[in-house]
């Protein structure tokens, strides 16, 4: 079984092309982190995770809903992780997510997409985001014929940065920069409300038609990237940045 949570849809896009390769249905995980739903889930097939990468690492909240509920059946799973530059030490932490709960950990498949944090990074132009998912539909290809035979992914070589970097960094990453304190919103906006729909957390809300934040936030970057008129801004780093959603 395939499952996936995607914030601008480049994880939504990888497991839809896993799942059509397949003849699987690949099963959005949104609505059941939102409502916190850790109902169990059957399988006979393995389990297929497709997330992004959040400071070189699955996102917390995802990590969360996988302790939380039983994956019953198979008991191998994959991870396809998508992501700006790298996972870097990722699969270390997946690995002993997976020993905790049972499971077959069969690797980590690195799939670099589009730049989609426009808190922190500059986002592609259009033009630019579809010469790098051209370069991915190569590994995503390589992820489906593993997953096909049978076999665990290829290991990667692990630096010292690759280690630093999904540990120290992480650590620090999500207290000092995961909040939702920059994000406001334009005269642009027209209260259509996507964005509270959009926010896995249930972090916005309307107040007399305008978003409001509140104190969670997992920086999925849904709501500022998928505004219809580019009405929310994250600090100054935003303005002028392209909004990317995943075009295919």
């Amino acid at each position: 079984m395939i499952l996936y949570f995607s914030g601008t849809g480049n994880s939504e896009y990888a497991a839809k092309r896993i799942g059509r390769s397949m003849g699987e249905e690949a099963l959005d995980l949104f609505q059941r982190i939102r409502k916190n739903n850790y109902s169990r889930i059957y399988s006979e097939k393995p389990w297929i995770v497709v997330t992004p990468t959040y400071a070189w690492r699955i996102p917390r909240i995802l990590e969360k809903w996988i302790e939380k509920t039983q994956l019953a059946g198979n008991k191998d799973i994959y991870f396809v992780m998508t992501c700006g530059d790298n996972i870097g030490n990722a699969g270390r932490y997946v690995k002993a997510l997976c020993d905790k709960k049972g499971m077959n950990y069969l690797e980590c498949m690195e799939i670099i997409m589009p730049e989609n944090y426009i808190a922190l990074f500059t986002t592609p132009t259009k033009e630019q985001a579809a010469v790098i998912i051209e370069k991915a539909e190569a590994e995503i290809d390589k992820a489906i014929s593993y997953i096909k035979s049978g076999t665990p992914f290829p290991k990667r070589r692990i630096s010292l940065i690759d280690k630093m970097s999904s540990g120290v960094v992480n650590d620090l990453f999500y207290p000092v920069f995961v909040h939702a304190k920059k994000f406001y919103v334009t005269d642009d906006c027209i209260s259509c409300g996507l964005c509270e729909k959009l926010c896995p957390l249930g972090n916005i809300h309307l107040a007399d038609g305008k978003p409001q934040w509140g104190n969670q936030c997992t920086h999925c970057m849904a709501c500022i990237c998928r505004c219809p008129k580019e009405a929310i801004e994250y600090g100054r780093h935003s303005r002028g940045l392209p909004r990317y959603t995943c075009p295919k």
